[in-house]
């Protein structure tokens, strides 16, 4: 398998995404775009795109960030879409699939930044890929907005500041609104990168403070999006086998 990773900021680093994709030791290629790096100009060889977080949103400009031009990253996720490749967007990630979409993002009600419980719903239970969270598990946050939703995607998860948490737009498409790739390393560098928490954290109902955060153990969520990954693995391998059984 060759993932395709699109890395927005060196403090939304790929956590558990990567570690998945080194423990089954698949090609892994990058677009640091904080770095100016290109975009894939192809895509034929790229079987999953994961499209990270960032602080930027999908209406964001060149001007406020020079490097992060989301047109094209919107237009990279829709034809890796139409192509029928897998692809997960975290945080800012899963607001630019809904673009892609045509399904604008949206505020969140709430600001939520540390490690609260996500709520599966009725459609998320059913889902096979992400059943084994159980009906509640603790994930992580950081974000002020939400994906867009289209007529025939399904909230999957949902907590009790955002009621958008994972969105499924499609049997290989999939958007996170949380972090469940949050790691030690990747929450002390996003800590590093929020000035002011301190005050969020005080002023906040779903803001925690940088020790609740840091003291977090990431292991089981991290598992759980093993397991996730594999199964959306599997299924986009079903894609690829089913055409060539038909012609047998």
């Amino acid at each position: 398998m060759h993932i395709h990773f699109i890395q927005h900021e060196v403090f939304e680093a790929p956590g558990a995404y990567l570690h998945w994709a080194e423990k089954r030791q698949h090609k892994i290629t990058f677009s640091h775009v904080y770095r100016h790096d290109h975009l894939p100009k192809e895509i034929d060889s790229i079987d999953f795109l994961i499209v990270m977080g960032g602080p930027q949103s999908p209406d964001s400009s060149q001007t406020e960030y020079h490097y992060f031009d989301a047109k094209s990253e919107i237009a990279l996720i829709r034809q890796c879409i139409i192509a029928g490749k897998a692809v997960v967007g975290v945080c800012l990630g899963a607001q630019l699939i809904g673009e892609a979409l045509a399904a604008p993002y949206a505020h969140s009600p709430e600001k939520e930044i540390g490690v609260f419980p996500i709520t599966l719903t009725t459609e998320g239970m059913k889902d096979i890929k992400i059943a084994d969270f159980g009906n509640k598990l603790q994930v992580g946050h950081w974000h002020n907005d939400m994906p867009g939703l289209t007529d025939e995607s399904k909230i999957l998860a949902h907590s009790a500041g955002c009621p958008r948490q994972i969105v499924r737009y499609a049997n290989l498409v999939y958007g996170f609104q949380c972090h469940m790739e949050f790691t030690p390393e990747v929450v002390s560098l996003l800590i590093d990168s929020e000035t002011d928490l301190p005050l969020q954290s005080r002023t906040h109902q779903f803001v925690q403070s940088a020790d609740e955060i840091q003291g977090y153990d990431y292991e089981e969520m991290n598992s759980k999006l093993h397991v996730f990954l594999d199964l959306l693995e599997s299924a986009y391998v079903e894609t690829l086998i089913k055409p060539a059984s038909a012609c047998s």
